[in-house]
């Protein structure tokens, strides 16, 4: 399976969504950077420090120009806001959710492209994840990435 369709359906499952959220909100991880990590060592893609690395600056890098402005803009469209109309607003939060989406899609199948072909056994998770981390300009407590590796199970 490709990394976007794995990604809707893994985050799909509550445990897993929010293990994601307090990563990204309390350890400022990239989530779709993660995401990739765990993909590619489920679907058996070993990441080498290089390409963490440079997948780490392409994720820091759009995150800081996409992601992070949309994700800003549609949280603090939650109600609630004097004088702007809940349809109104709620209209305009869905585009921005959808465009943030589509952001992180673009990031994801950027990341992707980077990843080798398939060529050996799944690999476990957690050291997946905690080599990602450490790839990734904020530092991640190794209990919150086993929490992300136990979700994804």
């Amino acid at each position: 399976m490709t990394l976007w369709p794995w990604a809707l359906q893994t985050y799909g499952r509550a445990d897993v969504a929010q293990a994601c959220l307090d990563l990204q909100d309390d350890h400022r991880q990239s989530v779709p950077y993660l995401l990739w990590a765990a993909w590619a060592a489920q679907d058996g893609r070993p990441l080498s420090p290089d390409i963490l690395g440079r997948g780490a600056l392409l994720a820091g890098h759009w995150e800081q120009i996409a992601v992070s402005p949309l994700r800003q803009a549609r949280r603090g469209m939650k109600p609630p806001l004097d004088g702007i109309g809940d349809a109104a607003r709620e209209a305009l939060r869905a585009q921005v959710k959808a465009l943030e989406l589509k952001a992180e899609q673009t990031l994801m199948a950027a990341l992707e492209d980077m990843a080798p072909a398939a060529a050996s056994a799944a690999a476990p998770l957690e050291p997946a994840l905690v080599a990602a981390a450490e790839a990734w300009m904020f530092p991640a407590p190794r209990s919150a990435l086993r929490r992300l590796a136990n979700a994804l199970g």
